[in-house]
């Protein structure tokens, strides 16, 4: 094994052609999390890893709790494609990817979480992020992306601190601190933009992403509920 390929002490190391240098000189300042979408972490590794796919990530997490590291984390992995997050776009010469071992249609196991529990600090610790970097694949490419969808346990991860919960973003000039019942369009976007959600899409996308993130239970027109989670 090459000198300083794995960088979290239990990771199998199993590599992928799929990388390439970051761009310009860029680090990773964030961390997104994926979900598979495939039968099994082993199909998932092969494609992974299979030059013909182009796709990678940096690590793959199985629903036993396995770890695999495909990319080292200086290398550019291909994982996030065309997204924007905090007004940043290239989020793959900006991250780490990490994809989790679920068929999006079912709840991500205890050994699964507590495996990213566990790299998520060394990632955040490695390379100065901060939890509001740890990011959905769904919040930086909203309607073209789902990941890791309505079943990740987000405030699990925000109550140990590897996440950020609702945020408390600097107040635009026209929001009110007071929540109205009826909150505009133009105000809910202002919000949404101060945590982070800056990819250009219309106004029905931006709020299913940020409540998939958020209140992945809530349906209907915008409301002072998705304006609290925000402010």
């Amino acid at each position: 094994m090459p000198a300083g390929t794995v960088d979290t002490a239990d990771a199998i190391w199993h590599p992928s052609p799929n990388f390439g240098p970051r761009r310009d000189g860029l680090r990773p300042v964030f961390v997104v999390i994926h979900y598979t979408a495939m039968s099994d972490a082993q199909a998932a590794l092969d494609r992974l890893c299979d030059p013909t796919a182009e796709v990678s990530a940096h690590y793959l997490i199985g629903g036993d709790g396995t770890l695999w590291q495909m990319v080292r984390e200086q290398d550019r992995a291909w994982h996030a494609g065309a997204g924007e997050w905090c007004g940043l776009d290239d989020i793959n010469s900006r991250s780490i990817g990490i994809e989790l071992d679920n068929r999006a249609d079912h709840p991500f196991s205890h050994p699964q979480m507590v495996q990213l529990e566990s790299v998520l600090p060394q990632i955040l610790n490695r390379w100065q992020i901060p939890p509001q970097g740890v990011i959905g694949h769904s919040d930086m490419a909203p309607g073209r992306k789902q990941d890791p969808g309505p079943r990740f346990d987000w405030a699990r991860l925000a109550r140990q601190g590897r996440a950020a919960p609702g945020l408390v973003p600097v107040m635009a000039p026209d929001l009110s601190p007071d929540l109205s019942p009826d909150p505009t369009p133009d105000q809910f976007r202002a919000a949404a933009r101060q945590v982070g959600f800056t990819a250009p899409v219309d106004d029905d996308t931006l709020l299913g992403a940020v409540r998939l993130r958020y209140r992945p239970w809530a349906r209907g027109c915008l409301c002072a509920a998705d304006m609290s989670v925000l402010i």
